[in-house]
């Protein structure tokens, strides 16, 4: 099954896939010279990308996020790829990846997004919807990275493996969280109010 009939079920915009086909190709090339991810071929790339929109089914309607560590796109440009209407600002230090992910927010038009070059902790204190990360840190260290981007109303949406449940003694008493269990993935699901 390819990645437009695994996702058949979302309502994804109707550019989401040529968007999708577009990012994919450029990651490839420029992977071949920067090593920006590990997901070297089109399966994996799939596999990942299924990974970071899936979650589209059921996240709450909201009007900003920040990704914490955007690497390549995962979830981040994804994401602002799914949710044209939600702005999108994709944290990356790295300078290779971060001028990536510009080149490709110039090529797809993607006017919902921001990079920032950046390390999450020296930037500018915002407040955002919502709050991703994949395959940055453990759950008590992007709280802590994330403590000056989210009041009592944000949501934090973590992409992690089987270890999720270990992580979860460390929440601070006050902080209410769901996990959603996929075959090859953990979502962590964080908030004072869910």
């Amino acid at each position: 099954m390819n990645l437009q009939e695994q996702l058949h079920e979302l309502h994804l915009p109707d550019n989401f896939f040529t968007n999708v086909a577009k990012y994919k190709e450029h990651l490839l090339k420029w992977n071949k010279i920067h090593n920006l991810t590990g997901a070297k071929d089109e399966n994996t790339l799939d596999e990942f990308i299924f990974d970071a929109v899936y979650p589209v089914s059921f996240l709450p309607k909201i009007n900003s996020l920040m990704d914490i560590g955007t690497g390549a796109g995962f979830p981040g440009m994804i994401l602002a790829m799914a949710l044209p209407d939600t702005q999108v600002t994709l944290v990356e230090p790295l300078a290779k990846r971060a001028s990536f992910l510009q080149f490709i927010k110039a090529d797809l038009g993607l006017e919902n997004v921001t990079v920032v070059k950046k390390r999450v902790e020296e930037m500018e204190s915002t407040i955002f919807d919502l709050i991703t990360s994949r395959a940055v840190t453990d759950t008590k260290m992007l709280l802590k990275l994330s403590e000056n981007h989210r009041d009592s109303h944000t949501k934090l949406f973590f992409y992690k493996g089987e270890k999720v449940f270990d992580e979860m003694e460390d929440l601070a008493q006050n902080m209410q969280y769901k996990v959603i269990e996929m075959q090859n993935r953990h979502y962590l699901l964080l908030g004072e109010t869910l």
